[in-house]
């Protein structure tokens, strides 16, 4: 994802935007990110901003773990909203499977997708969902503060409903007031959502903690294929006693949960078994939550004048961490239509058509992927063994895939 709008390109759609009143619901990653866009890009258009949570609410306190790609910290830094403090880059990848599956003439199967043999100072980096929150959130609220003119911070306003309008979109919100365009952005868990157009629930529970490590390598991401289903660790920033921390995210079957009757010690035995020695030495894990998984998508991003982005526009199984980062890139390409100064109608027909090679091959990746884990196939851990091998074995496909993992397909 090309990330860079110079100067140039700016003045140029000084006139004419394509849409001068724009609503965004909700106020996560992705919606504060299409906010501060389009307040730098869009300068004829006021921008309303809704979220149900309270403004002084302590979002920087939330510690849950986000994996964001290379081309997601390139697009935060230009927002100069990044971080980098309180983010882990991430320098290597090794995705591997647990037998069975091993390779016909032995082995283990495995790929490494390394930083360096793909010149790039990192494949991207592991952050807490407060500490990518709370400094977009501080740029919008400076940027508002200087436009207040043109920029509305609506928190704590829950946006109840939107009615299409012949030229524009009803919003909602406690009074109703008519927009341009309104961009839904908010997220929330499989479980929790109104089933939309494709929706699957894959029968599998993610159980997430942290690990403390011994022996690990610092900046290693690691994904390993079980029998149950995936299971990942995201390297984290040392804790305060200077311990190497992992986040996990490890995915079962529901309907014969392993992991729910065990106790924090029998877990972390479990795991040990579970990764590779290059993981290091699991010495200890926190108390874990659980949630369902399933995929839910749109067939289409936009409907008259509402576009879905971000989880509100697909939500997917973990398996590949790309559902943030697939919402970042719905959010810049959307500013970028919008930025042409054409109709909405033309805006949102250029997004649908740009977005859809790099949407449908992430969801249909994730969801093959996801799929697999329950399929009781003669032979499929050995076809998944040589799929891994090959990538392996072929260094222009593994850096094939290492570009679509760090900036989506272009």
């Amino acid at each position: 994802m090309n990330t860079s709008i110079d100067a140039s390109q700016a003045s140029s759609v000084a006139a004419a935007p394509a849409a001068s009143r724009i609503a965004v619901v909700g106020a996560g990653p992705v919606g504060l990110a299409l906010g501060l866009l389009a307040a730098r890009h869009l300068p004829q258009a006021q921008i309303s901003l809704f979220d149900a949570r309270a403004l002084d609410k302590d979002i920087a306190a939330d510690p849950r773990v986000l994996a964001l790609s290379l081309g997601s910290v390139q697009l935060l830094q230009q927002l100069r909203a990044w971080d980098g403090g309180r983010a882990q880059p991430i320098q290597e990848v090794l995705v591997s499977q647990q037998p069975p599956g091993t390779l016909p003439l032995g082995g283990e199967p495995q790929v490494r997708i390394r930083a360096a043999e793909e010149a790039v100072p990192m494949l991207g980096a592991v952050q807490s969902y407060g500490a990518v929150v709370a400094p977009l959130q501080r740029a919008w609220l400076e940027q508002a503060a200087q436009q207040p003119q043109r920029l509305f911070t609506r928190f704590g306003t829950p946006v109840a409903s939107l009615k299409p309008l012949p030229q524009g979109v009803e919003v909602d919100a406690g009074i109703a007031e008519s927009f341009d365009l309104a961009v839904v952005a908010e997220g929330g868990v499989f479980a929790e959502q109104a089933r939309k157009s494709i929706a699957r629930d894959y029968a599998q529970t993610a159980w997430i903690g942290t690990v403390t490590l011994e022996g690990g390598s610092p900046g290693l991401a690691i994904e390993r294929f079980t029998r149950q289903g995936p299971a990942a660790l995201l390297p984290l920033p040392p804790g305060p006693d200077g311990l190497q921390r992992a986040a996990l995210v490890w995915c079962v079957d529901s309907r014969d949960d392993p992991v729910k009757d065990l106790n924090d010690a029998q877990r972390l035995a479990v795991l040990s078994s579970i990764f590779p020695p290059e993981a290091g030495r699991l010495v200890a894990v926190t108390p874990m939550k659980h949630f369902a998984l399933g995929l839910n998508a749109e067939r289409t991003l936009a409907r008259e004048r509402t576009v879905r982005i971000g989880n509100a526009a697909q939500t997917l199984h973990p398996v590949a961490g790309q559902g943030l980062n697939l919402g970042l890139r719905d959010a810049f390409t959307l500013v970028q239509a919008l930025r042409r100064g054409n109709s909405v109608g033309a805006a949102l027909r250029r997004v649908e058509f740009q977005r859809a090679p790099d949407r449908w091959s992430v969801i249909a990746a994730t969801d093959f992927l996801a799929r697999s884990f329950t399929w009781q196939l003669p032979g499929l851990p050995t076809a998944r063994a040589l799929g891994l091998a090959l990538l392996q074995a072929v260094p222009p496909l593994r850096s094939a895939l290492a570009r679509q993992m760090m900036f989506g397909r272009r």
